[in-house]
């Protein structure tokens, strides 16, 4: 693939970048290295220069991306420690990349039905030296992993109920289904399919931002009565 060169990031504006998400990063008390700061940054680069080509993203400007991309996904940080997890609906790798940079030791499986995308996450990885991650250009509820895996993450995946039925054969049974929602999505627990409960709801502070956000926590339990 041939991409356009991308020359309109200054130093000043590089500098900015990297002032901005140092901040988000100490405001969300999160423990990043200097070395995988400057790791997402690349990643933001790489996502911005084949947005241009590819269309891989709405946003369009390194500081939109920058924060309602990677500071977005890294809300979601503290609550994924797990030796596996499989990010569906991933598009260009979010949340699963930011949390594969962050989490060098936990074995990435990145899922998308887009080509573009996963040829992106490919190379990204690739670029970025991340030997944890996978992508995986198919449907969710056709790829099999094994042994399945403790965490499947979905950012912007449809309804939870089809976030479960897409997904739930990727998930150990002891595991658990984080999806990312903006509003607190009430009506869609009420329709939770059997053998799924909500265990938790947390909400999420994106800094620089005033989008609402919520992270479900969502596991099996036996089949219920009600």
């Amino acid at each position: 693939m041939t991409l356009p060169k991308d020359n309109s990031e200054s130093d000043e504006a590089r500098a900015q970048l990297q002032v901005t998400l140092a901040d988000a990063i100490k405001q969300l008390k999160l423990d990043v290295t200097e070395l995988q700061q400057a790791q997402l940054l690349k990643y933001l680069a790489l996502l911005h220069k084949w947005n241009k080509a590819y269309n891989l993203s709405g946003l369009h400007t390194l500081a939109e991306m920058l924060t309602f991309h990677i500071v977005d996904s890294l809300t979601l940080l503290p609550f994924t420690k797990a030796e596996r997890i499989a990010d569906v609906g991933t598009g260009p790798g979010l949340p699963g990349m930011v949390l594969a940079i962050c989490q060098p030791e936990t074995e990435f499986f990145l899922i998308d039905s887009n080509s573009k995308k996963t040829r992106f996450i490919f190379q990204a990885a690739a670029n970025l030296g991340l030997s944890n991650v996978h992508a995986v250009h198919a449907r969710a509820e056709g790829y099999a992993i094994t042994p399945q895996v403790a965490i499947v993450t979905s950012r912007a995946f449809a309804s939870l109920s089809k976030f479960i039925e897409c997904s739930q054969h990727l998930l150990s049974a002891t595991g658990r289904m984080l999806a990312m929602k903006g509003q607190y999505p009430q009506t869609e627990i009420d329709e939770l399919p059997a053998g799924f409960m909500l265990f938790g709801s947390h909400p999420l502070q994106v800094p620089g931002t005033t989008v609402t956000r919520h992270l479900l926590d969502i596991r099996r339990v036996g089949p219920r009565d009600q």
